[in-house]
């Protein structure tokens, strides 16, 4: 049986995917908040590898981790990374690139390629599958917008910084982004007024409030360590405002919930229209949805008026875990390219 299993260490979630025989049979993601200690990412692998056995197979690895802050650097995080997995998996580990694969040593002499180029497999394998369209894969703390045609991403931005440049990362997210990164000010009482530049509420609470947000896609404490129900999120919002839930009735701080959802909604389309114009995609490039917060692809495609294809549907895949594969996109498509 051909095996492989397919890793994106990412600095927030561990996301693992298992490819049979060229489908995806198995997908697993786990909380993996490195902020204290690089150990965290050990117990994340170690936890994983509970899934893995001692199964003969392929390791594809992507990563975002490095980006953690408890490495000094990205490079003492690729190094980090690559040396846990070298140990975990040994000579099977295969690490992705913006070349391509490369083993443990090509990855730290090459490390540049390596950080933070989950994005690029994932459209690297939409291109496989589609002529030519966008990415747009919405995640709990970043949306990636990559555009790629004649079978390979054509992104101008090679790393997270130039990708912040060039309008293809906007490190924006459904889950842990601050509302205070989306909006300065918001609509109350019919007047606009200045927002708290402090992380009272996170979009969690306005996806929560809007009823979009997937059930599972928050495994985080929210901003002020109380519960997660509709009442606790319109509690933090109604801080970003300086006041109190009970100032007004509860439908006002849905309507807020509202007005800053199509906040970021917009500069998610602004930022796509720019790529798509630039690349001079054509009008039935699709757009690719991926990640837990791929409802907010699904709304760029209608207002794009583009035709909307998701990122599950691009491989073969068990029925049972094909909202998964979509939300753990970069690690389906390095098992896939692999």
């Amino acid at each position: 049986m051909d095996m492989c299993f397919g890793w994106d260490l990412g600095g927030v979630n561990l996301k693992l995917a298992r490819v049979e025989d060229g489908q995806i049979e198995a997908v697993l993601q786990s909380p993996c908040p490195a902020l204290a200690e690089p150990r965290r990412f050990d117990l994340a692998v170690e936890d994983a590898m509970r899934i893995v056995g001692d199964a003969e197979a392929t390791h594809a690895i992507t990563m975002t981790g490095e980006l953690s802050d408890v490495f000094a650097s990205r490079y003492e995080g690729v190094a980090y990374l690559v040396a846990l997995m070298r140990k975990t998996v040994g000579a099977a580990a295969r690490f992705y690139g913006l070349n391509g694969f490369v083993d443990a040593h090509q990855a730290i002499a090459e490390w540049e390629t390596v950080a933070s180029a989950n994005w690029h497999a994932s459209a690297a394998f939409a291109a496989t599958v589609e002529d030519c369209g966008l990415l747009v894969d919405v995640g709990t703390t970043t949306t990636d917008l990559i555009p790629f045609k004649d079978g390979r991403p054509c992104a101008l931005g090679r790393n997270d910084g130039d990708r912040l440049t060039e309008g293809e990362l906007l490190y924006r997210g459904v889950v842990r982004t601050p509302v205070m990164a989306i909006a300065g000010q918001a609509p109350f009482k019919g007047r606009m007024q200045g927002l708290a530049a402090e992380r009272f509420a996170t979009m969690a609470d306005v996806y929560r409030l809007t009823g979009e947000l997937p059930g599972d896609a928050d495994p985080f404490p929210s901003a002020d360590g109380r519960g997660k129900s509709l009442g606790d999120s319109a509690t933090r919002l109604a801080r970003m405002l300086g006041r109190d839930t009970e100032d007004v009735d509860f439908v006002a701080w849905k309507a807020l919930a509202h007005f800053l959802a199509r906040r970021l909604l917009d500069q998610i389309e602004a930022d796509a229209r720019e790529v798509i114009e630039r690349e001079d995609l054509p009008p039935k490039a699709p757009i690719v949805g991926a990640g837990c917060g791929r409802f907010l692809a699904v709304a760029i495609a209608d207002r794009l008026e583009r035709p909307y294809h998701d990122f599950a549907d691009l491989t073969p895949c068990a029925d049972d875990v094909h909202g998964m594969v979509a939300r753990c996109a970069p690690a389906a498509a390095v098992a896939r390219l692999a």
